[in-house]
């Protein structure tokens, strides 16, 4: 499987966690820089702007730490640490057809090495993550399910 989601189940308290969802596939934040957009939230912690916005590693691993937040809409881009590639068009997730069109998308952002797009607070779209990341998150959520399973 290159490309999962997790929507329609129970096993989540709530979908878009990125504390849970990082936990869940074993992820350490503080690993990548990380370019996230196209944000809506279900709340706006004090001094966090809902604009596209670049993150180091340590700064988004502080973040989710100190905030119990939802993503609504949001789309994470890991790129190595130090990488700060062009960013325009941003990678969006609310009108991005790639997701279903029958493909297998990779990552949005040139030269990110995956993706982890908040799908409307009810499901979450892992794209090109490491293979063990992927273990790691079907063993947590048994109903993730390959991407192409969700296409209609």
């Amino acid at each position: 499987m290159k490309n999962l989601i997790l929507e329609k189940t129970d096993q989540v308290r709530w979908y878009t966690n990125m504390r849970d969802v990082f936990e869940a596939a074993n992820i350490a934040p503080q690993d990548y820089d990380w370019y996230v957009s196209d944000i809506e939230t279900n709340w706006k912690p004090p001094g966090f702007k809902l604009d596209d916005q670049w993150f180091t590693g340590d700064e988004l691993a502080g973040f989710l730490l100190a905030n119990e937040i939802q993503f609504i809409w949001a789309v994470f881009s890991a790129v190595p640490k130090g990488l700060r590639p062009i960013t325009t068009p941003a990678p969006c997730v609310e009108d991005n057809p790639r997701y279903w069109d029958g493909t297998e998308p990779g990552p949005q952002l040139e030269g990110a090495l995956f993706e982890i797009a908040c799908w409307d607070s009810s499901g979450t779209i892992l794209i090109n993550l490491p293979a063990q990341a992927i273990d790691s998150f079907v063993t947590r959520y048994p109903g993730a399910k390959p991407l192409a399973a969700a296409r209609s």
